[in-house]
């Protein structure tokens, strides 16, 4: 299945400035005509070795959109990207053998997955795949113990020690500053609010936590038992003495060798054959074609919002529901796109947005098949729009569910008078200071509030129940803002399948009623910005390679990402489909 983009075409008078002004531009010097050179002038893919090693470097969380800039690339290659060229390799009668670096400090579970399932796909072809560590923790050996060998340099360490689940609470620093976050929600395990009203977890909070937690784990050991061909049991027990020195893992199994990176190529399998970076096979991947048969591949990806979606800044990836509805419309009209793929990555956002994407799907599913593909996080708003496809896939360690509402705001008076800032109001309309961020809500003002927070939680019930053809008292049985993990989501009727997005590509396929062979074009959405484009707006928001979370790469930033978009979504005062920030080590 092959894999472009198509590039949008600017309009002519604005191309016409543009070129008068690239014009100018160029005259100015050389350097300035090698800047631009570069921006037009295409470069040939790498050449592939005849007896290929691939030295895959795996830097994680990845990014699930590529860079739609014309003349920039994102700092590491997507999710779909090292998954494509995994499944290209095992084909790929140049590459005899594979190896797998790792970094993946704050990953999630489902991309984790995701990719050690590539791996084990990968091995069936009958090509070995080396796993080499300079350290790991539960994430890495999770993904290492898919490979034949996991060779470990002399000097690490195997940090396998179980899981814990993190999660922030803010109330003290708001109470230090005079902010008192006046919070409605509706659903006992809808805890977006908490992480702002309380200064630990609440009994269902903890409880829900503990359940993801566990399901984790026991995911993660039955992962390493299946790769290590040992008993769950057995696997427990290690994990239980862990941490362990390199020479400890390799005693008790976990490790096979212990050798520096320089040595892999004197070893079989990797001796003899010849080195290619990962980075550079990516490249030979993507060689673009066209056929009559195509796919569109649409990502929701970050928080919800009304509007334009932007990719970047501190506020982290934001999904707007006026982009998101033109690309689905747009494909909707296309005859010659046969089905539609979504590609959920989103904690949800704004109830109001989120019912302009899940209308505009469920107009498309009505004339052609609209498949779901449920990434690390698909809650909440995320699980909203995910309802009108004909199939559902998640992982099994995908965030989602959280049927529920929370809205409120922060009451800043408390800090006006710390600074000592005086505050008053005059107003006219028995509410019209509901919104005030001055005073809390009122009695009347609360249940007003929460009386349409109760409606747009009945719609959330509605429009699940009818998207999973189940009823609203069994809906609202799993719903009340639980979350659950994509292995207890199949269980509980809220997705179909377990599997990554080429299962549902596949599935997509197979509804279109392609032919078994037919080649195949993805049609990517956001679409690659033209040169024309990039230079109306060269740091506009839809540059995804300035966001915060893929510049520093840690788990802290992305939950800063998470937060700084709830804290803004909160001040607009709508209810709001949101699940609280997780992460974990």
């Amino acid at each position: 299945m092959s894999y472009t983009r198509f590039v949008p075409s600017p309009n002519n008078s604005r191309k016409v400035l543009l070129i008068v002004l690239l014009l100018l531009v160029l005259a100015i010097g050389g350097s300035a005509v090698a800047m631009f050179a570069l921006m037009f002038a295409g470069t040939a893919p790498p050449t592939v070795p005849s007896n290929a090693t691939v030295y895959l470097r795996v830097t994680a969380p990845f990014q699930e959109v590529q860079s739609i800039d014309p003349i920039f690339v994102t700092p590491t290659p997507t999710l779909r990207e090292t998954i494509d060229a995994i499944r290209q390799a095992a084909k790929d009668s140049r590459v005899k053998t594979l190896v797998v670096m790792f970094r993946t400090e704050g990953a999630l579970w489902a991309q984790l997955q995701e990719l050690r399932g590539a791996i084990v796909e990968f091995r069936k072809s009958g090509k070995p795949v080396t796993a080499y560590l300079e350290y790991g923790g539960a994430q890495e050996y999770f993904v290492a113990s898919a490979a034949d060998r996991v060779v470990m340099m002399p000097a690490g360490q195997l940090d396998l020690t179980g899981l814990t689940t993190y999660e922030l609470f803010f109330r003290g620093m708001f109470d230090k500053i005079g902010v008192y976050p006046d919070m409605l929600h509706i659903g006992d395990y809808k805890t977006a609010s908490n992480t702002m009203t309380e200064r630990g977890f609440t009994p269902a909070h903890r409880e829900m936590s503990k359940s993801l937690n566990r399901d984790w784990f026991d995911q993660l050991v039955a992962a390493i038992a299946e790769g290590r061909k040992k008993e769950p049991a057995d696997i427990r027990k290690l994990i239980d003495e862990g941490p362990f020195l390199a020479e400890d893992a390799r005693k008790a199994g976990l490790v096979d060798e212990l050798a520096y990176e320089d040595a892999l190529e004197r070893t079989p399998p990797i001796q003899g054959t010849r080195k290619i970076t990962g980075e550079n096979y990516i490249k030979t991947v993507y060689a673009p074609f066209s056929a009559t048969n195509r796919i569109a591949l649409l990502y929701a990806v970050g928080t919800i919002a009304s509007g334009k979606s932007s990719f970047g800044g501190l506020g982290g990836n934001v999904l707007g529901s006026d982009t998101f509805a033109q690309w689905v419309r747009k494909v909707r009209l296309d005859p010659s796109i046969r089905a539609i793929v979504v590609r959920v990555d989103s904690p949800g956002g704004s109830a109001i947005a989120s019912d302009v994407m899940w209308h505009e799907l469920m107009l498309a599913r009505e004339v052609k098949p609209v498949i779901v593909s449920m990434g690390d996080v698909a809650a909440s708003g995320g699980y909203y729009i995910a309802v009108p496809a004909h199939t559902i896939v998640a992982e099994p360690g995908t965030i989602t569910g959280s049927i529920g509402v929370v809205t409120g705001k922060f009451v800043l008076k408390g800090t006006m008078e710390k600074l000592g800032i005086g505050t008053d109001a005059v107003s006219d309309g028995k509410l019209a200071q509901i919104y005030s961020p001055f005073k809390p809500f009122s009695p009347e003002e609360k249940a007003r509030i929460e009386d349409q927070m109760r409606s747009t939680y009945e719609l959330f019930l509605s429009r699940v129940a009818e998207g999973r053809k189940s009823t609203r008292a069994q809906i609202d049985a799993v719903g009340q803002g639980r979350v659950w993990t994509g292995k207890q989501a199949q269980e509980l009727h809220l997705v179909d399948e377990l599997g990554g997005l080429d299962r549902a590509l596949q599935i997509a396929r197979q509804q279109a009623k392609f032919e078994a062979n037919a080649s195949v074009d993805i049609v990517v959405y956001p679409m690659k910005r033209s040169v024309f484009e990039w230079l109306e707006d060269p740091l506009g928001s839809n540059n995804n390679s300035t966001s915060l979370s893929s510049v520093l790469r840690q788990p802290d930033a992305r939950v800063m990402d998470n937060a700084l978009s709830m804290f803004r979504l909160f001040r607009r005062g709508e209810p709001l489909m949101m699940m609280p920030n997780v992460f974990w080590n």
